[in-house]
């Protein structure tokens, strides 16, 4: 039976896909635990995990995502737990969660110091079941550099076991084997994968800008898978945002308000338009949205002025949704190809 402990140095470093595609790439059936959930997603009036959430409906887990958590409010925690008893409660999740499964994978929050004042950090679950923890970094190579220098001098004790660190969304991986795997391996850091960066994987859907900008979808609804690579926010004249190099790209989002007709036509006409977010709530005329609807393009209204959205859209982090089988399908092969899976299945 293989189980650990996921967690990772820096927010967004990618444990969640490293998870899919090491269990895809193993073709075994993991249960999995979110001790401490840290991204919200409300569902059916009930507050649901968003990994976790993905990985119910990826790994066809015949349980409601709400399981899978403790909770989520720190200051609840404190008020309902004391060490012993959340460390009983976390015991009882895994075994559940293990009843007929190849293994347990538990996933820990954004960053290490992350559930520590409720005894749901990574290290504190690895003294209290045993199990090791696998840490991902990931970020630029020098940040990459600084978290194992920091990990091997300051993370770990007797007790904790960290069986090694995976290196994940290497821009350059040719160049960090060359240049900082030396240094790592004078570190004494048990490296697990060093896996690239991939481009692909940080595409947007309709479906994913719909939810997190709590849009309404007014046309396109069969288009909403659609990839987003390049956005374009139209706030200037027609004339202008057509000699943009980034309009004549494929797989656009076009950001605009919703009485820019002029705009809007020269999108769904450019060719390449993956989606349309209107701004300011304002429907356009129905001769828009029929040609929208024809086109097969998603036409997303939201109350926000153009800027507002475009900064909001630009702070958004693409996250993988069940969906996204080609994202699936890469991160399947990243790992087979750059994680030492028989380590892993060893732990």
């Amino acid at each position: 039976m293989s189980s650990f402990i996921i967690a990772s140095t820096r927010r967004n470093a990618g444990k969640t896909s490293l998870l899919v595609g090491f269990s895809r790439a193993t073709e075994r059936r993991f249960g999995y635990v979110k001790p401490l959930g840290d991204r919200f997603l409300y569902r059916k009036k009930r507050l649901w995990d968003y990994d976790a959430a993905l990985m119910v409906s990826l790994s066809g887990m015949p349980l409601e995502p709400e399981r899978i958590s403790i909770g989520f409010d720190h200051s609840k925690l404190r008020y309902m737990y004391d060490r012993k008893t959340i460390t009983a409660e976390i015991k009882r999740l895994i075994a559940e969660m293990g009843e007929g499964r190849d293994g347990v994978l538990i996933e820990c929050g954004e960053d290490l110091a992350y559930g520590a004042s409720v005894y749901l950090d990574p290290l504190t679950l690895s003294k209290a079941t045993g199990l090791p923890a696998v840490l991902v970094a990931g970020g630029t190579e020098n940040e990459i550099a600084d978290d194992l220098a920091f990990i091997k001098r300051f993370v770990g004790s007797d007790e904790a076991n960290v069986a090694g660190v995976i290196v994940n969304k290497v821009l350059q991986p040719d160049e960090f084997r060359t240049d900082y795997l030396p240094e790592v391996a004078e570190l004494g850091i048990n490296i697990l994968g060093v896996v690239p960066y991939e481009r692909e994987l940080t595409t947007m859907t309709g479906h994913f800008l719909a939810e997190k900008l709590f849009a309404r979808v007014i046309a396109g609804e069969s288009g909403l898978g659609h990839p987003v690579r390049n956005v374009v926010v139209g706030a200037m004249s027609v004339t202008a945002v057509m000699n943009e190099e980034r309009f004549r790209e494929p797989d656009k989002l076009v950001i605009t308000s919703g009485d820019r007709s002029d705009m809007i036509l020269a999108a769904l006409e450019a060719g390449g338009t993956s989606c349309l977010v209107l701004t300011n709530n304002i429907v356009p005329p129905s001769n828009v949205v029929s040609k929208a609807n024809s086109q097969g393009i998603p036409v997303l209204l939201v109350p926000g002025d153009t800027y507002a959205t475009a900064m909001h859209v630009d702070r958004l982090v693409p996250l993988l949704a069940a969906e996204d089988e080609s994202k699936v399908e890469i991160l399947t092969r990243l790992v087979r190809e750059n994680v030492d899976l028989q380590a892993l299945e060893k732990l």
